[in-house]
């Protein structure tokens, strides 16, 4: 089993989007959690609603598509900084992604924010992923 649940989500998220899946189940955890919640937030998806099954919560996730042709909204979803390589970066250095287009994600002292709120309130942090 995996232990990194940035990851996990990451790619349940990216695999269901190859897919054209309507709605995938992540495992949950705290950070899978508040990623989708960001996502869902920021409009990359179209909802996220939390489900108990057999006493634990799952995030039900609704993922959105663009057209008849059903494209992806979430074009590239990368992890950034991973357990074996940490990415850490001061609140001056984060980058933009596609000029402010799509967001990069970081886990602060303040908790899981944007590129932007993190930007905003002056604090730096590890990157741990980008999406567009």
């Amino acid at each position: 089993m995996n232990n990194d649940a940035i990851s996990t989500a990451l790619t349940a998220i990216r695999n269901a989007n190859t897919r054209k899946k309507a709605t995938i189940r992540i495992p949950a955890t705290k950070m899978a959690a508040r990623i989708v919640q960001i996502l869902a937030e920021e409009g990359f998806l179209k909802s996220a609603v939390k489900q108990r099954d057999n006493g634990k919560e799952f995030p039900d996730v609704s993922l959105r598509y663009l057209g008849k042709k059903k494209d992806p909204h979430i074009a590239v979803i990368k992890r950034i900084s991973k357990p074996g390589l940490r990415v850490y970066s001061d609140h001056r250095e984060i980058p933009k992604i596609l000029g402010g287009m799509g967001i990069a994600t970081s886990p602060t002292s303040h908790g899981l924010l944007t590129d932007r709120e993190a930007r905003h309130k002056k604090i730096g942090g590890e990157i741990s992923c980008h999406i567009w």
